[in-house]
């Protein structure tokens, strides 16, 4: 196994609901993750879904918003409004 290769312990089960929290994942797996929670939703029939990135600096942000701007089944995406997030959050309408 090298050392990039995930061992058992590293792999995390995240529950497919319609909010994801990154603030537990290492940065550089967020467009891997991101990309394999929108399949999962989009399985699921969700309509929207709401990725909670954080405010900090806005670098999360910025990665999620260009993982969901490489994909043909988003139709839109924005701030979350105040009291779900403002800016540390970004709310997803998946495209059918």
């Amino acid at each position: 196994m090298s050392e990039d290769e995930p061992t058992p312990d590293d792999v995390v089960e995240v529950p497919i609901t319609e909010e994801l929290d990154l603030h537990s994942f290492d940065p550089r797996d967020i467009p891997a993750l991101v990309g394999e929670y929108l399949d999962r939703c989009h399985d699921k029939g969700f309509r929207s879904v709401r990725v909670i990135h954080g405010r900090g600096r806005g670098v999360q942000r910025a990665v999620v918003r260009r993982a969901l701007a490489a994909r043909s089944d988003i139709e839109s995406f924005e701030d979350a409004p105040p009291g779900l997030g403002g800016w540390g959050a970004t709310l997803v309408r998946l495209r059918y």
